[in-house]
């Protein structure tokens, strides 16, 4: 698998981002991700690939002890049905596979969801295995025109 985290990295420094950028080994839990990170496990923040439709899909920021409440997000998307992205579909609108995604850097430009718990220092996939961005929530939701409601 390619590392493409530069590309995730790329798109923090163009928006202005300021982020910190974390190298770590296999994870096997939140808690070993969060630790390696250096954060706490609401701290790690989960990038899902939702799909709206067929042709449409948002990314979904969730803290990583938390799940989405489908009804909420439903009701704030206006829709009856939503579903989560097969990894085949979240990879080819995010151009990373799953475990690794992160809103910044994607090959498609997602409208961005946030949950309204996501506050302080933050850490996100960095678009490869093994490499994170800590950042300040309220510059990403700022950077990315997020959305903050709660969804979970």
């Amino acid at each position: 698998m390619s590392d493409t985290s530069g590309r995730a990295i790329e798109a923090a420094d163009q928006l202005g981002l300021a982020h910190e950028v974390t190298r770590h080994g296999p994870v096997r839990s939140l808690e070993e991700a969060a630790a390696a990170r250096g954060v706490e496990p609401h701290q790690l923040v989960k990038t899902m690939v939702v799909r709206v439709s067929e042709d449409e899909h948002v990314f979904v920021l969730v803290p990583g002890d938390r799940e989405i409440a489908w009804p909420k997000l439903r009701t704030l998307l206006g829709v009856n049905r939503l579903t989560m992205a097969s990894a085949d579909a979240a990879y080819d609108v995010t151009g990373y596979v799953r475990g690794t995604i992160t809103p910044l850097g994607s090959l498609a430009p997602l409208r961005v969801v946030a949950d309204a718990s996501i506050t302080g220092r933050i850490s996100l996939g960095g678009g490869a295995p093994g490499v994170a961005l800590t950042v300040d929530a309220s510059e990403l939701v700022a950077a990315l025109g997020a959305t903050v409601a709660d969804v979970t």
